[in-house]
């Protein structure tokens, strides 16, 4: 090997160190694929759908009601819907969803019987400050916040906003 080819070889090999570092990077602390497991979030996401999560997004904006989020609970990654920010007043009353005493529209849910609604209630609470209140969309079949308390902004690691896979349907909403 000459002192060209050496040259070359040291260059090539910086460069790839160098694609090495970014992708690291971006994948540490920009964005990540997650896969939805369960079926909580139902109908919006399915079991086996893959999703871009933003990772930067809530170093830039606001979490706010509606956006769909990935927290972690108990060594788990966890996929909810937020409804309430800090200072809101949630309650949820025979299935209806009141944010600050007006109701929720919520056209996103799983349907359910007429009976099955009168078994979703929660007595008013209020969102502490640093704190978000989730839900699934699924009701029925969901550990959110009516079970496991308020989502600690820390715990919160992005916004899942595009599905990957299957590619129907790509923006969450």
């Amino acid at each position: 090997m000459d002192l060209r080819e050496l040259k070359e070889f040291i260059l090539d090999t910086g460069r790839y160190i160098i694609v090495f570092v970014v992708v690291l990077f971006t994948i540490m602390y920009v964005f990540s694929l997650q896969q939805v497991i369960g079926d909580s979030m139902e109908p919006t996401l399915q079991n086996g759908d893959v999703l871009f999560l933003s990772k930067i997004h809530y170093r830039i904006f606001k979490i706010t009601q509606g956006d769909v989020i990935s927290f972690e609970h108990d060594n788990k990654f966890l996929i909810k819907r937020v409804i309430g920010v800090p200072g809101d007043k949630v309650r949820i009353n025979q299935g209806l969803v009141f944010v600050n005493d007006e109701s929720l529209e919520e056209n996103y849910l799983k349907e359910l019987e007429d009976e099955d609604w009168t078994r979703i209630n929660l007595t008013e609470v209020i969102v502490p400050d640093g704190h978000y209140f989730v839900l699934g969309d699924n009701r029925m079949n969901s550990l959110d916040s009516r079970s496991i308390g308020f989502v600690e902004k820390d715990m919160i690691v992005g916004k899942n906003f595009i599905r990957i896979w299957p590619f129907i349907n790509p923006f969450i909403k």
